[in-house]
């Protein structure tokens, strides 16, 4: 690993043989600013390839964005191309259809010989595989601020082409306690674990509400692609089995979280066909994976993505983890929705999805109104549980119409 200045990274950038190169960055929050910036400013043409790209990212021609998973960045942007795709599959990408030209990571500072990736791990090792086969530029940005995690986030110094040390603040997401509603399915997806029960929580305050009620459980396992402040609490309750390590892809929380994540052995960060092999997840005992979605329908299909025929995030995750949950042992799947959307004052249940479906199958539909638990119910069934344990009673009547013209049931008579 060579320390350069600015000017020897935009000369090896300079030097890049593609017209528009594709770097593969660092994503989620754990992007390399610095890196980025200096390819915005001596690049004309470039493709950046992350995961959930954050604000920041230059908006300009000459610049797209490719990515699995969408974020703030690549919303609403029509120089943004996304490509719908498992996370499991998507290190594939590297190999077939989207080969980088660099990777710019972001790092720890070096430790015995090696660097970490600290708080995004995911895709990067297969970049940076790809990228040493090709003989494509690895450049780190590194760090002193990041903590340094173990597993597959450890890079030996030696895999690593160049380096510019920028030691900038980490982010961390805003407060947002829950309300009455998340507090209310927070409780009710607890419910539904037992002491042993290994967790999977997707992004957002539903899951986070779900992991405040789940402290007076014992041996609990953690399996999952994002791993924040809830699971630090839960270690701190007593509630997380100690003989099995807490296995995460990427971080996202507070200072407070990345000081006791750093050097932390209980702690192993897994690449993402890891942590999101629906083999891999099914092995893991009592699998309750708690996701969220936009809207599901009368079916038990769940849209998480896609907001008026735009893509307002991707597939994800979740796709891997309810199929894996479904198949461990004891297993759960539940995607967990507030009954209401207030901005559009409309029911987030619906008599059918119009947007493409992010999951279906699942073990519960959970919302503030109730528990629809459908796993191996008849498709009536399901419609019936679903209108009367998790629709916002507001639209009940409409979705009983909807239900008895799809001839999937009856209302009943109270």
């Amino acid at each position: 690993m060579r320390y350069c200045t600015e000017s020897d990274i935009a000369g090896v950038l300079a030097n890049l043989e593609a017209a528009a190169p594709r770097i593969v960055v660092s994503g989620n929050f754990a992007t390399p600013w610095e890196l980025v910036r200096i390819a915005d400013e001596h690049l004309p043409s470039v493709r950046f390839f992350a995961l959930n790209p954050q604000l920041g990212f230059p908006d300009r021609d000459g610049v797209i964005i490719e990515s699995p998973f969408l974020g703030p960045a690549g919303r609403r942007n029509d120089r943004c191309d996304y490509i719908p795709m498992r996370l499991s599959l998507a290190p594939r990408l590297f190999s077939t259809t989207r080969p980088p030209d660099a990777v710019f990571i972001h790092t720890s500072t070096p430790v015995d010989g090696k660097v970490s990736l600290g708080l995004e791990t995911n895709i990067i090792p297969a970049a940076i595989e790809d990228a040493r086969r090709r003989g494509a530029p690895i450049i780190a940005q590194v760090n002193a601020n990041l903590p340094y995690t173990f597993g597959d986030s450890e890079i030996d110094v030696e895999h690593v082409d160049y380096a510019l040390i920028a030691d900038t603040p980490l982010p961390s997401p805003n407060e947002r306690p829950p309300d009455e509603a998340a507090n209310a399915i927070g409780e009710r997806i607890a419910g539904i674990a037992v002491d042993g029960t290994t967790l999977q929580m997707g992004i957002g305050m539903l899951p986070d509400a779900a992991l405040g009620h789940l402290t007076k459980r014992r041996h609990l396992g953690v399996w999952t692609e994002m791993l924040s402040d809830g699971v630090m609490h839960l270690e701190r309750a007593g509630a997380l089995d100690e003989v099995r390590p807490i296995v995460a892809s990427f971080l996202f929380g507070s200072p407070e979280l990345y000081q006791w994540l750093d050097r932390n052995p209980r702690l192993v960060m897994r690449r993402t066909e890891t942590t999101n092999d629906p083999g891999l997840i099914a092995k893991q005992p009592a699998m309750l994976s708690i996701n969220t979605a936009l809207q599901v329908d009368l079916y038990a299909q769940a849209n998480a993505s896609f907001v008026r025929g735009r893509t307002y995030s991707g597939f994800g995750g979740q796709p891997d983890f309810v199929s894996g949950a479904l198949h461990s042992p004891g297993g759960n799947s539940v995607i967990a929705l507030r009954s209401w959307h207030d901005k559009s004052d409309s029911s987030s249940i619906v008599p059918l999805l119009r947007e493409p479906t992010c999951s279906f199958q699942h073990s519960a539909i959970v919302t503030e109104n109730g528990m629809a638990s459908i796993f191996g119910r008849t498709q009536h069934e399901q419609a019936h549980l679903i209108i009367e344990r998790a629709a916002h009673p507001a639209a009940r009547e409409a979705l009983w119409a909807a239900a008895e013209e799809r001839g999937l049931g009856h209302r009943p008579l109270h």
